[in-house]
């Protein structure tokens, strides 16, 4: 169901709970025009402004997520090279939606950085950050990323942030970044239009060294942001419990690599997260497997029959597709399991897309990775309706792995512009397309035998 909600951003907690109690809670987010979330949910995450293996019309009838995370420097151009960036001229009341052909269901979320992120070579300034664009690194000043925003208009934009990547900032940077990232969200916030939802930068530091940052959100723009986004999900017990805030949505950005990490981010009191692992785990050929808290009972319908093993009696997270004992198994991924790919496909055809290097592989564990997410998130939601959420949380810690099994296959090739070079003699991050060709390699060998003068 479509929100209509005056043209703002709302969020409506559902559970009666102490707002000074640190808990896990259900909510519901409404963006204008767009289907309501239910949380806990989760964001997808983008690259280059899409959902890698998945086109369109596969978001639209093949997923259930609600939203996805895009990156502005997914769409600048270095300064100077590219002039105008194309999304700067998409004449539509949502150019975000128009450029990147979304489904008209799915939320937008803009931040000015992927996740992960790069590591810049240059820190950010009192008035820009670094971003890293398909045509290098290049600085975006607050100015031109609030202009950026108000052209692309995004469901929901982040505010600039002074977020260190890749390294631990000192005593006098911190010093630094709650007064800089302050100054950015004021001037967002007085600039910005009145509909524009805007979720308030959370930085990935102690509460202290941020304080006068966060009250300032709680005390005097509470009522103006439209949500928190935290780099770091240990600060959300000490932000102020007070009721404008309490009610604001909480999304995190510091990349749980793990479901029990998630589980325990949902425990206090997180709504939406953005999850890098689905897709790491796609691209290593990894078919997610877990349930919420368990999987089903052997015997009954959907019983779990994973054959690979870690040795231990902890079931698996997901199954390494890459394993040559799937080549002739007729089941689907995961028995039970209602996606697409489990219910048309089975494991001995996905890997042999696999082996073949066939792009179609990657986009039915997509697929099938996506929606064990959403079910996921859908059983955490039922199990906290019920009061059981403490409870379940025990049992899927002591029925699955802490982590993702390690992929064996050689995965898809690495994309250049998601990694910055590390200098001379880093190794190679692509296997070479072509192998040793023999000990006579390099040498030019004559295909007509050359006439003598005996001839």
């Amino acid at each position: 169901m479509a929100s209509e909600n005056g043209g703002r951003l709302a969020f409506e907690v559902l559970t009666q709970v102490d707002h000074s109690v640190i808990a896990p809670r259900l909510g519901r987010l409404s963006v204008p025009g767009r289907k309501d979330l239910e949380t806990p949910n989760f964001f997808a995450i983008t690259s280059r402004g899409a959902a890698p293996h998945m086109t369109p019309d596969v978001i639209s009838s093949r997923t259930q997520f609600g939203g996805v995370h895009m990156a502005l420097e997914d769409f600048v151009d270095k300064a100077g090279k590219g002039g105008t960036p194309p999304i700067m001229n998409v004449p539509n009341s949502s150019p975000l939606h128009t450029f990147t052909a979304l489904p008209k269901r799915i939320s937008t979320l803009l931040a000015p950085r992927r996740t992960p992120a790069v590591t810049a070579p240059v820190g950010n300034s009192n008035t820009a950050v670094s971003i890293f664009t398909s045509t290098g690194f290049q600085a975006i000043s607050n100015k031109n990323y609030i202009n950026y925003i108000s052209a692309m208009h995004p469901d929901i934009a982040i505010g600039l942030g002074d977020v260190p990547y890749g390294s631990v900032p000192g005593s006098k940077r911190v010093e630094k970044m709650g007064d800089r990232t302050e100054k950015w969200l004021s001037e967002l916030l007085n600039e910005k239009s009145e509909e524009q939802a805007v979720f308030a930068p959370i930085l990935p530091i102690d509460f202290l060294s941020q304080s006068e940052y966060i009250n300032y959100i709680a005390d005097e723009a509470a009522n103006s942001v439209s949500g928190l986004a935290f780099y770091d999900s240990n600060i959300l017990p000490d932000i102020p419990a007070t009721t404008a805030v309490a009610k604001l949505p909480r999304l995190t950005l510091d990349e749980p690599s793990s479901p029990a990490q998630i589980l325990r981010q949902i425990s206090l009191g997180m709504d939406i997260f953005t999850i890098p692992f689905i897709g790491f785990a796609t691209d290593a050929g990894i078919a997610l497997t877990f349930r919420f808290p368990k999987p089903l009972p052997p015997g009954s319908e959907g019983e779990q029959k994973e054959e690979m093993s870690s040795g231990t009696s902890l079931s698996p997270l997901g199954i390494d597709m890459w394993t040559s004992s799937h080549a002739t198994t007729l089941s689907p991924l995961s028995l039970g399991c209602e996606c697409y790919t489990c219910t048309s496909h089975h494991l001995a055809y996905i890997q042999h897309l696999l082996s073949a290097k066939e792009m179609l592989g990657w986009t039915l564990i997509q697929i099938h990775n996506h929606y064990i997410m959403s079910e996921f998130f859908a059983a955490i939601r039922s199990s906290i309706r019920k009061g059981a959420f403490e409870e379940d949380v025990r049992v899927f810690e002591r029925v699955y792995e802490s982590e993702l099994p390690e992929k064996s296959g050689s995965g898809l090739r690495v994309r250049g512009y998601h990694y910055k070079s590390e200098g001379p003699g880093e190794p190679k991050k692509n296997r070479s397309a072509w192998g040793n060709l023999g000990p006579n390699e390099g040498k030019v060998e004559a295909l007509i035998p050359i006439r003598t003068q005996r001839d």
